[in-house]
């Protein structure tokens, strides 16, 4: 009985103990991002659940010195992205004589000159973020991809980089009994660039060639919904931003998910489309290939007459393809690992 007792403190506690076996305090984590998301929100709760963990949401000069400030007090500072903000992070850890991971996850390795996208097309911002990857005591990529990209970027040997994936609930992200012969994309944008990046114009080009075919477009900022649905086909239902159920519903009841981006990290509105059961169409660039890999279908992008030619060939699939595309994603991008990945990480840094 002593035995049991002693290992279910051992394993629900999440208190450190010495070699000796003396009790200590939780270990304090310091996580920062300039915005907070349904993936930096699951981190938060898998540390919370080991961790005294403070996050600083912001950004702007007030945001550098919450971050050095509250350095003192932590352990191990988690940045979520490669930005300015990380590297003062890394920074003050160093500094204080504690240690710096930071997450990579897409728009921090990106840079298109030509449109303006990207903390890469900034020569100052750029220095700083160089100096946060290749001075970080861990980064983690969630897609190799990304982790080329750093290594490139950043023009280092990547030693202090490991891959580990975001993860995804199978029991929220559920398929409808009845799917329609619709076609559905989500693109966060807030500026013209982020239209660009995400491809918006490729689907609009897209969905003219296939009147016939409902298309939903959905996460569009508000100043710019007006815009996109002037130069958009009468088959384009375009939205703002919804919430996680009204997304969830949306998936659920779509045959199709249609990614179209230019760029892209590691796509998790894909993902979840894939676990309510949508066929995924996605151009054949950055993460789209490891999540997408053989359960849908990849073209070149800025094709749209192959971009059409593979959402009707989705279309005309069988129910077991989206069963497949289902399957895939509950083998390979699983919130434990998601868990046991990051908390080895952290654990190890402390």
């Amino acid at each position: 009985m002593i035995v049991v007792t002693y290992c279910c403190i051992f394993f629900a506690s999440p208190l450190n103990i010495t070699a000796h076996g003396k009790l200590l305090s939780r270990a304090k984590i310091l996580v920062t991002s300039t915005f907070l998301t349904p993936f930096i929100a699951e981190d938060l709760v898998i540390l919370r659940r080991r961790y005294d963990v403070t996050h600083i949401c912001a950004s702007g000069p007030g945001a550098v010195a919450r971050i050095t400030a509250s350095v003192r007090r932590t352990d191990v500072v988690l940045s979520w992205f490669a930005s300015t903000y990380a590297a003062a992070a890394v920074l003050s850890a160093h500094s204080f004589g504690k240690r710096a991971a930071i997450v990579v996850g897409g728009a921090d390795v990106a840079g298109i000159d030509e449109i303006d996208y990207g903390i890469w097309t900034s020569r100052w911002r750029s220095r700083l973020v160089a100096y946060a990857l290749r001075s970080a005591d861990r980064v983690l990529a969630v897609d190799p991809f990304l982790k080329q990209e750093a290594i490139r970027r950043a023009r280092y040997n990547g030693a202090n980089i490991e891959c580990l994936p975001t993860g995804y609930d199978p029991t929220f992200w559920v398929p409808e009994k009845l799917k329609a012969d619709t076609v559905i994309s989500v693109a966060a944008c807030d500026s013209q660039a982020r239209l660009e990046a995400k491809g918006v114009p490729l689907f609009l080009e897209t969905a003219m060639t296939l009147p016939e075919v409902r298309f939903v477009l959905v996460g569009i900022h508000d100043r710019l919904i007006s815009s996109v649905r002037e130069r958009s086909p009468q088959n384009v239902e375009i939205r703002g931003k919804v919430s996680r159920r009204e997304i969830r519903g949306l998936f659920g009841a779509a045959r199709v998910y249609c990614q179209a981006s230019r760029i892209e990290g590691f796509p998790n509105a894909i993902c979840e489309a894939m676990l309510c059961g949508c066929i995924p169409v996605a151009t054949d660039v950055g993460g789209m290939r490891s999540a997408v890999n053989g359960a849908g279908i990849l073209v070149p992008y800025g094709d749209p007459v192959r971009l059409a030619g593979a959402i009707m060939k989705a279309m005309a699939m069988e129910e077991a393809s989206g069963q497949a595309a289902r399957r895939y994603v509950e083998e390979n991008f699983t919130l434990e690992r998601r868990e046991r990945g990051l908390l080895a990480a952290i654990g190890e840094l402390i």
